[in-house]
């Protein structure tokens, strides 16, 4: 078997190797003696006559053909400079520049007259040129050009690439701001809900119905930002799961889409912590001295419901509400998640000096933060006493006073609490449900219970 070897790689050499190679056979071809600039050949004493002639006729062939061949290539060089100045004239024109066009420009002419100048002593035979030092500057005039062309393209290649960079940034930045906009869109369809049993309402008329629905629209703006928080938490590339674990430890989820559960009994037990208080865990000196009446409290939800959260913020720096609202802030986003989620603690600043931030993530916040506080005025319009309870881990599923975040078709299966998501509200004598997650019971629970 014959042994395959491997192709060797082919020998690059430039075209200014192969005209110096070129040089080098021309001046090999014949002997040339040199007297008084002329070229002559040496006679071959021993040839015939007709041996003579025949070799001074090659000769001339060979000569004529290195003149031709000079002369194309110094054509070729000329052509190849004349495109290189016709590059540099266009990128001159963008951005202008007046001096640059003007230079290109008489290198365009220079060449067309060098041009001009040699068709005419082609035509008229009078051409004076040594072919083996034509061939070389017409190589080098070659190569300056090609260089001269490729600098150019590698200019216009940067420039194009810097404005689709610049194009690229202006872009994400719109995108981003679309982002913002939307988020900003579908957490308020979210969050809205039918509150026109709201309007006019009057102290005598009030009733546990009226509570229980703002009672699930408060559940809803909970929700809406639990969602937006969760979208930021992926954005910073968290771990959403070992982010549960610090929050429920032992929950178990059947779907993946329930984990956002844990999150909100996260922020539900932060946001209500102190509601059966009537100062809702702001100092007594915040608020006026009559706030305990059931009338203070109705009148200040008739107040508060139709404002807009950010523009109160805004306007009203010392109201009970803007207290509440950073304290609430301060509680839930955590100094460290703040500065993963956004990449600065620019919003807790603002915060800090009695400013609202210009964010999404805060909007969603005051939103949620005023159905809050609103829920705990309404609780007090009552005149009763007002509580709040969480059902413990692994109490069975009782409907008087449970109502499952989740739908559960299966009727065979008994379930028991996961963890409680929202806390449930007892005013006066009326029971409203906490919101639950719900595990099957299992066997070994269900006999040592």
């Amino acid at each position: 078997m014959d042994t395959i070897r491997p192709k060797s790689a082919p020998t690059k050499r430039s075209k200014l190797v192969r005209t110096f190679h070129k040089v080098i056979s021309l001046r090999a071809a014949t002997k040339i003696a040199s007297n008084n600039g002329i070229c002559k050949l040496k006679p071959n004493t021993k040839a015939t006559k007709e041996e003579y002639d025949f070799e001074k006729m090659e000769d001339l062939k060979a000569k004529n053909r290195a003149v031709m061949e000079a002369l194309l290539a110094k054509l070729f060089a000329g052509i190849t400079s004349i495109k290189a100045a016709y590059a540099e004239l266009q990128m001159a024109q963008d951005p202008y520049n007046n001096e640059a066009i003007q230079v290109a420009d008489q290198a365009v002419v220079d060449e067309l007259k060098a041009i001009s100048e040699l068709k005419r002593s082609f035509l008229k035979k009078e051409l004076d040129l040594s072919p083996q030092v034509t061939l070389m500057l017409a190589e080098i005039q070659e190569q300056q050009g090609l260089m001269k062309t490729y600098e150019i393209t590698i200019k216009k290649l940067e420039s194009e690439a810097h404005r689709k960079g610049s194009g690229i940034s202006t872009l994400k930045s719109e995108l981003e701001d679309l982002v913002s906009t939307n988020n900003s869109f579908e957490y308020k369809l979210k969050s809205s809900g039918p509150l026109s049993i709201f309007d006019n309402l009057r102290l005598s008329k009030l009733t546990a119905t009226h509570f229980a629905q703002f009672q699930q629209q408060t559940v809803r703006s909970i929700r809406s930002f639990v969602r937006l928080m969760i979208k930021d938490m992926e954005s910073a590339s968290w771990d959403l799961d070992t982010a549960i674990k610090f929050i429920e430890p032992e929950a178990e989820f059947t779907k993946q889409s329930h984990r956002c559960f844990a999150f909100e009994s996260f922020v539900s037990k932060t946001m209500l912590e102190g509601f059966n208080n009537p100062n809702f865990g702001l100092p007594s000196d915040s608020f006026p001295p009559n706030h305990k009446t059931h009338h203070h409290f109705f009148d200040q939800f008739n107040k508060l419901n139709p404002a807009d959260p950010k523009s109160f913020l805004a306007q009203n720096h010392n109201a009970s509400f803007c207290k509440f609202t950073r304290a609430k802030y301060l509680q839930l986003v955590h100094a460290k998640m703040e500065c993963s989620l956004f990449g600065n603690l620019n919003q807790r600043k603002l915060i800090y000096s009695g400013e609202v931030p210009d964010t999404p993530f805060f909007e969603a916040f005051a939103e949620m933060s005023m159905r809050v506080w609103l829920l705990h005025c309404l609780a007090f319009s009552f005149g009763q006493q007002v509580s709040i309870f969480q059902v413990n881990k692994n109490r069975r599923f009782s409907e008087v006073f449970m109502e499952s975040v989740t739908v559960n078709n299966d009727s065979d299966t008994e379930f028991s609490v996961s963890f409680n998501v929202v806390p449930g509200f007892r005013i006066g004598k009326t029971v409203f449900q906490s919101l639950v997650y719900l595990s099957p019971v299992s066997n070994v629970r269900r006999i040592y219970d």
